[in-house]
C-alpha cells in the first residue's frame, strides 16, 4: 500500500494505537503530522521514528481545546497545503458508576473523546475538499455494547460512531471517506493499570484468547487510509478478537 505524497494527521500519537498508526502510515510512505497534548518524550520519539521512514512533524495540540486545534491546522495548511488522512485517535478513559459521576468528569471526557474529534474532522475536511481523503475515527467496543462503570466513556465512544455515520453521508460526494474502528481489549498504557484479576477477566472474554496489540489496530488503519478501501465508507470495523462483554 503506497501512500507516498499523502499527508496524514494522527492525534494521540505519542503512544499506543496512535503511535503504531503513525509508524505504519509512515512505513507506507505518508508524511505524518503527529499530534499530542504535550511536548513529551513519547511524541518526540514517535516523530523521530516516523522521520526515519518518511517526512514527519510533531505538533503539540490538546484535543480538548478548539483554539489549539484550529491553530494546528493553520500550521498544516501553511506547511503542507493539504491533508489526505486523519486518524482521530486521541482519547481518555475514566470509570465511574452512576451516582458517582461528576460534571467535571463528563466535561473532561466528552471534550476530548467527542467534541475534539468533530473539530478535527471539520478542520481536516476543509483541507480534503479538493482532493478527497480518508477520515478514520477510533471508537471502542464499549461504544457499541456498553460496560458497567463506563457510562460516560461509552457515551463518548458511541458519539464517535454517530458522527462517523453522519459525516460519511455528508462528505461522500466530495470524495472523503469516513469510517470508524472499534477496538476491543488492546494492550496499551490504559489497560496496563488494571488489577490482575480484572485483566484476566477481560482476556477470558476474548474468543481468540489473547489481548490485541496496537499494531492489530494500526493495520486496519492502514487499510482504511489506502486505496484498498476506496469504496468503503460509513463503516464501523471491530478489532476485538471476538470479544464479548
Amino acid at each position: 500500500m503506497d501512500l507516498s505524497g499523502r499527508v496524514a494527521v494522527v492525534t494521540g500519537a505519542s503512544r499506543g494505537i496512535g503511535r503504531s498508526s503513525a509508524l505504519v502510515l509512515a512505513g507506507a510512505g505518508a508524511t505524518i503530522v503527529l499530534m499530542a497534548r504535550s511536548d513529551s518524550d513519547g511524541l518526540r520519539s514517535a516523530a523521530s521514528a516516523c522521520a526515519q521512514m518518511s517526512g514527519a512533524r510533531a505538533v503539540v495540540c490538546d484535543s480538548s481545546d478548539g483554539g489549539q486545534i484550529r491553530s494546528a491546522y493553520r500550521e498544516i495548511r501553511s506547511e503542507f497545503g493539504r491533508v489526505d488522512i486523519l486518524v482521530n485517535n486521541a482519547g481518555i478513559l475514566e470509570d465511574a458508576l452512576l451516582g458517582m459521576i461528576s460534571e467535571e468528569m463528563i466535561d473532561r471526557i466528552m471534550s476530548v473523546n467527542a467534541v475534539g474529534p468533530i473539530l478535527h474532522m471539520q478542520a481536516a475536511a476543509r483541507l480534503m475538499r479538493k482532493t478527497g481523503g480518508s477520515i478514520i475515527n477510533v471508537s471502542s467496543i464499549i461504544g457499541r455494547v456498553g460496560n458497567a462503570g463506563q457510562v460516560v466513556y461509552g457515551a463518548s465512544k458511541a458519539a464517535v460512531i454517530g458522527m462517523t455515520l453522519s459525516a460519511a453521508k455528508e462528505m461522500a460526494s466530495r470524495g472523503i471517506r469516513v469510517n470508524a474502528i472499534a477496538p476491543g481489549f488492546i494492550g496499551t498504557d490504559m489497560t496496563a493499570v488494571l488489577p490482575p484479576e480484572k485483566y484476566a477477566e477481560r482476556v477470558d472474554a476474548i474468543a481468540m484468547g489473547r489481548v490485541g496489540t496496537p499494531e492489530d489496530v494500526a493495520r486496519v488503519v492502514l487499510f482504511l487510509a489506502s486505496d484498498m478501501s476506496g469504496y468503503v465508507s460509513g463503516q464501523v470495523i471491530g478489532v476485538d478478537g471476538g470479544m464479548l462483554i
